[in-house]
């Protein structure tokens, strides 16, 4: 079983924060400040922990607001080099994004400057959204400035802290009633030189079309007109989820036709009855049956029996072809059904469908049972 992620985040985070203060501010009390933090620290979760040492910081930093966050920043390490594989080390920096976002709601400036440093060294993508609700015109017009920024991280913020479903953070509901002002800042990002911030204007996008389909097909259909490679494929991540519910708009932006003919040949399902913890080989081939060439974006859609008794479809990709008339491509895929923390498998028969361009054609079941 792998370690808990805040394990990684121990007793020695409060200290190393302390040290960290007192270079720049000589009166703190960092002796009282780690013994508070620590205060019943071993139960916590790595999130209330962060929380634990941003409220010590309230009481042992000044009174004032202003000067507090002043010295927090001052006493910020280096800005981040990398995008990726900083591991969990940026996460020193949490308790200093839920500082802001606890105690700076009334002090717009100062917090502001705050979140733009640390977002270079961690991320403010969760206290910005509270900025976002509060002023929202004040933050959007920081946004807008930012999104041209040197920063590649904090270009990023600006896409990544407006998303309307941001995971584990609370919903924008004002930017999912309307997301209009999100789309105007993803229109700066959407040809950005790097990866990350793409990335990021994509699951953007695809957050909006769970609540505006229609508007992430015009976007999107707009964005593929003398699409660069690098846009197309952010086109092609913000439209996953559409495309898997088969949305007819988005699978024409990516030149798929809703209607299209082909046949499903040579299925199989084995075994047909596996345990918990095994695995289930799928195969097939799908045939062009018309005498022109057709374009098939083919998804595998396993129904997953829940606790209820119900089946819930789970979407697996498979490929994109280009079929030939009268040509035929065989397909494959492995799917396990062991445990793991983001699926539970339940007993019962699981049917199995083949998505093509969004159309349902049915495969076959397959009966799962205890070990």
């Amino acid at each position: 079983m792998a370690e808990p992620l805040k394990n990684q985040f121990g007793e020695e985070i409060p200290e190393k924060i302390a040290g960290m203060i007192l270079a720049v501010y000589p009166a703190f009390d960092s002796a009282a400040f780690v013994r508070d933090s620590l205060d019943g620290y071993e139960s916590l979760s790595l999130t209330e922990r962060g929380w634990k040492i941003a409220h010590a910081l309230r009481q042992y930093l000044p009174d004032d607001y202003e000067v507090a966050v002043e010295i927090l920043v001052a006493s910020l390490g280096p800005k981040l080099e990398r995008t990726e594989g900083n591991g969990m080390a940026p996460f020193l920096y949490s308790p200093h994004v839920f500082f802001v976002a606890k105690y700076g709601l009334d002090h717009f400036e100062a917090s502001m400057l705050a979140q733009y440093e640390l977002t270079q060294r961690f991320t403010a993508e969760f206290s910005i959204r509270l900025f976002l609700e509060k002023y929202p015109k004040p933050t959007l017009a920081r946004l807008e400035m930012w999104a041209t920024d040197p920063s590649v991280h904090v270009r990023r913020l600006v896409s990544e802290g407006t998303r309307p479903r941001l995971p584990w953070a609370s919903r924008l509901r004002g930017f999912m009633e309307d997301p209009k002002p999100v789309i105007e800042l993803l229109e700066l990002l959407k040809n950005d030189p790097e990866l990350y911030v793409r990335r990021s204007v994509a699951n953007n996008l695809n957050d909006i079309g769970k609540d505006h389909p229609n508007l992430l097909v015009d976007t999107t259909r707009r964005w593929m007109k003398d699409a660069t490679p690098e846009r197309s494929w952010l086109v092609r991540h913000a439209l996953r989820s559409a495309v898997k519910r088969g949305d007819p708009g988005a699978l024409a932006v990516l030149g798929y036709k809703k209607d299209v003919n082909v046949a499903i040949r040579k299925v199989s399902i084995e075994p047909k009855q596996v345990a918990i913890g095994g695995s289930v080989a799928i195969t097939f081939e799908i045939a062009n049956q018309n005498a022109i060439k057709q374009r098939a974006l083919v998804d595998l859609q396993v129904h997953f029996i829940k606790a209820h008794g119900k089946g819930n479809p789970k979407v697996f990709k498979l490929k994109a072809v280009e079929l030939a008339p009268q040509e035929f491509v065989p397909m494959q895929k492995k799917i396990s059904v062991a445990n793991m923390t983001t699926r539970k498998h339940y007993p019962g028969i699981h049917k199995v469908d083949v998505l093509v361009n969004g159309s349902v054609k049915q495969l076959g079941a397959f009966e799962l049972t205890q070990k």
